[in-house]
């Protein structure tokens, strides 16, 4: 599996599928962050970074593209020709937990909603975990420490993605 982009969502996707048994490689075309390194390198998960290597990102069977990436990025265009089928960082979350989930997406207010539903969570008691662009990705949460109910802020929550 190769994982496109090593922000907080790449890097959440990585973990969670090099836990899951994929051979996994991770390609950025800008610089990764050294907190980013530090994860995947404790895992041992090969990265790159300031290129894209065609060769091995185009003999992955599936690749997880991190949601800054646009669709018409020249390697993502190739991906798609080759068809090699694209989900998102989400999706793989979503294949490995029992957790339900609460997701929260929309124009305005996702951060208020999905903290306050947390919140709400937590006073009840509740096992509660809060991912997204707010608190660790999905997927980290999901590799690290699966809780009962998932409070996910989030851009787009797509079924599935085939680009």
């Amino acid at each position: 599996m190769t994982v496109l982009g090593a922000g907080e969502s790449g890097a959440g996707a990585a973990i969670l599928a090099k836990k899951e048994g994929y051979d996994v490689f991770v390609s950025d075309m800008s610089a990764i962050k050294p907190k980013y390194k530090e994860m995947l390198d404790k895992r041992g998960i090969q990265w790159e970074e300031g290129k894209h290597t065609e060769e091995k990102i185009l003999n992955a069977d599936e690749v997880v593209k991190s949601p800054g990436i646009p669709d018409d990025a020249p390697m993502v265009v190739k991906i798609k020709e080759k068809g090699i089928p694209v989900i998102s960082e989400i999706e793989l979350a979503g294949r490995y937990t029992n957790s339900k989930m609460v997701c929260i997406t929309g124009s305005n207010g996702k951060t208020t909603t999905t903290s306050l539903i947390y919140h709400i969570f937590k006073q009840a008691g509740y096992d509660v975990g809060l991912a997204g662009n707010i608190g660790n990705s999905l997927a980290l949460q999901v590799a690290e420490e699966p809780p009962r109910v998932l409070c996910h802020r989030a851009q787009l929550f797509p079924a599935r993605q085939y680009v």
